[in-house]
């Protein structure tokens, strides 16, 4: 008898492995490629450190997108040169961004638009058909219901197809 248990559970742990391996493995895929929206900003840092983390882990590949706020009522083409001046900018603080990524060997591009940032961000994402949006958020504040309502965050998170972890 002792060794039919010995069997059984050899057995039932062989089939827990094989599980857990797809189990693993579907985790794997399911974030094949991750949109990281940032805003150039010092709050970025520890955005950066989770998006690079599960990335490697997840082996996705990752879009860095940073969108320069237009003005609204004039035309991009009326300040072209400022906006050019700016999303030069962008590029060069994306760059440094993406050698992160780069250094953990994470496939990484970088992307600079202009416009409304929630709702550029919600394009690139379905445009991209991104499986995960990795994005900081400031906190929130209890006692004050109500805050935060207009963040970038909040509105992306309303409207967003895609599942969006909010780093604070």
């Amino acid at each position: 008898t002792s060794m039919r248990i010995s069997t059984t559970h050899a057995s039932a742990k062989k089939r827990l492995t094989r599980r857990q391996t797809r189990a693993s493995a579907e985790a794997s895929r399911m974030f094949k490629h991750i949109l990281v929206p940032i805003d150039l900003s010092h709050r970025n840092e520890r955005t950066l450190r989770i998006a690079v983390g599960l990335a490697r882990i997840t082996q996705s590949r990752v879009t860095l997108l940073h969108v320069i706020q237009g003005i609204s009522g004039v035309s991009t083409w009326e300040l072209r040169t400022f906006y050019k001046t700016l999303e030069q900018r962008s590029q060069r603080e994306l760059a440094r961004a993406a050698k992160r990524f780069v250094d953990a060997e994470v496939a990484v591009r970088a992307i600079v638009v202009i416009g409304d940032p929630a709702r550029e961000i919600i394009k690139a994402a379905t445009a991209r058909k991104v499986a995960l949006i990795v994005m900081g958020s400031h906190r929130v504040m209890p006692g004050r219901p109500g805050r935060g309502l207009g963040a970038t965050s909040y509105k992306v998170g309303i409207a967003c197809p895609c599942p969006i972890l909010l780093v604070k």
